[in-house]
């Protein structure tokens, strides 16, 4: 007689014990393998059999697969040389959290569909809302990643032009409203682009600001294009601040940006994604000036708070204008409570939702906000010694201001004369860098420089491992110039 049901709890809790010991082992030695996987295109799919098990396998060959085929494929960014992109590291308290989390299974979409849910997400948040120093205006909702909040942001900041109707009407085939334009700078993440693109703005609803030689948005030409395109019959409605961006970190200045959205009645988003994290340090306080002004804030606990990817937060002041551009009600959803009560699933296009909040809540409460504070300050510290090491050495520059703990820099041989060789040339180091297996660098361009970039926020990466990391660049600059 054929076995139904799941797997039979004692088995479950052998393997679970297995687990956490593979789990335990593998964040002890993560150190010695690897950080950037060596693979190439297509070698784990070789490995993997073209049709599922017919049959149920023993976990033992589950494992074995595990180690031999999907490890070597791993780029492991819990590795303390991860100094790429900006780090998503994932502490302990915040790994048990997923574990419970996947055995909890809940779907947060109504407050009676899992009221612990509910309650602590608005717990949190508030928690996380005065260790960034903002204000009680602000509420708070958690989605997966930054491209996601930044996205509802825009759709709340389209929603507040009342007399466009868009969510009754939205804005195909109309001819008796004006385009819709944003605004951001020439640094802004990709995300305010796809942003647009999905509510309906499309890309040549979006309008590109230049920025200053820190890569900050110049505030004047915010007011110019502003100016222009209204003359023009478009309809400013939201401009994309960012404290922090992806490329080198810099600062828009929000302050004098928000004083041009609120004479011109427009939506101001700032996206503090990665940097945000960092005001809860008191002497990074400055990071949020000006964001009091904001309409909306995207902050990354999994970035720089070493929370398990994924789990963004966008607070806005403008909760009721961001649950008008998404509550509907189906009758199968209402209940007693709901006047009384906060359901997610009416603020985003989410009706499930995971119990994201659990992690947030372990992390903060193992780590304590003064354990937080300490572990980026010495991000910062490792951050200012990496660039102060940079400066010191004549075969490498700095190319942006470091204003956290990210160090963008190329390096300059004597001997090579043009912009282009020193690109070539600074492309090779970067991937020979890589291709070490030791440290994990990324890199981007700016004002057409091709700019390696050393970013340390990861929870392991301590200043024994910057030290290393700025031992590989300069053997590989040796055999590079060699």
């Amino acid at each position: 007689m054929k076995e139904f049901g799941d797997m039979p709890i004692e088995e479950f809790k052998k393997i679970g014990y297995e687990f956490i010991d593979w789990i335990a082992e593998y964040l002890q030695t993560i150190s010695e393998k690897p950080v950037l996987s060596q693979v190439q295109p297509g070698d784990v799919k070789r490995k993997l059999p073209n049709e599922a098990p017919l049959d149920g396998e023993a976990f033992d060959k589950i494992f074995a697969d595990l180690n031999q085929i999907i490890i070597p494929g791993m780029t492991h960014w819990n590795h303390p040389n991860f100094m790429a992109y900006f780090n998503s590291t994932a502490s302990g308290p915040g790994i048990l959290a997923e574990l419970l989390s996947g055995a909890f299974n809940i779907n947060g979409m109504l407050w009676k569909s899992c009221p612990s849910s509910a309650e602590l997400e608005e717990v949190t948040l508030n928690w996380l809302k005065k260790m960034l120093g903002l204000d009680n205006g602000f509420w708070g909702i958690i989605y997966d990643t930054a491209s996601t909040s930044t996205m509802h942001a825009i759709a709340a900041a389209r929603e507040s032009i009342d007399d466009y109707k868009i969510r009754e009407k939205g804005l195909a085939g109309r001819d008796d409203i004006g385009s819709l334009r944003l605004y951001a700078s020439e640094h802004a993440h990709s995300s305010i682009d796809k942003g647009a693109i999905t509510v309906g703005v499309g890309l040549n609803g979006v309008r590109k600001i230049p920025v200053d030689s820190n890569f900050s948005m110049i505030p004047e030409k915010l007011r110019e294009a502003i100016l222009e395109d209204k003359s023009k019959g478009f309809k400013p409605f939201c401009v994309v601040a960012t404290v922090g961006t992806t490329s080198s970190t810099s600062i828009d200045p929000v302050t004098e940006i928000a004083k041009i959205c609120k004479e011109e009645d427009i939506w101001l988003h700032v996206d503090a994604a990665h940097a945000g994290t960092a005001a809860i340090v008191p002497e990074m306080k400055w990071l949020m000036d000006g964001c009091e002004f904001a309409d909306s804030i995207v902050i990354n606990p999994h970035k720089w708070m070493f929370v398990p990817i994924d789990l963004s937060v966008l607070f806005t002041k403008k909760r009721d204008v961001l649950r008008r551009a998404f509550s509907l009600e189906a009758e199968y959803l209402k209940t007693p409570h709901n006047a009384d009560v906060t359901n997610y699933m009416d603020y985003g296009i989410q009706l499930g939702r995971r119990f994201r909040s659990l992690k947030l809540w372990f992390v903060i409460r193992y780590f304590g906000v003064n354990g937080l504070i300490d572990r980026i300050r010495e991000h910062l510290r490792l951050g200012r010694l990496f660039s102060s090491w940079i400066e010191e050495d004549e075969r490498f520059e700095l190319l942006a201001p470091v204003p956290l703990s990210t160090t963008c820099f190329r390096a300059v041989p004597a001997f090579i004369k043009t912009e282009e060789e020193l690109n070539i040339f600074n492309e090779n180091l970067m991937n020979n860098i890589n291709s070490t297996g030791r440290v994990f660098l990324s890199h981007t361009k700016l004002n057409g420089k091709y700019t390696i970039r050393l970013v340390v926020s990861g929870i392991r990466t301590e200043a024994k491992h910057v030290e290393e990391a700025w031992q590989i660049i300069q053997e590989e600059y040796q055999k590079l110039v060699r």
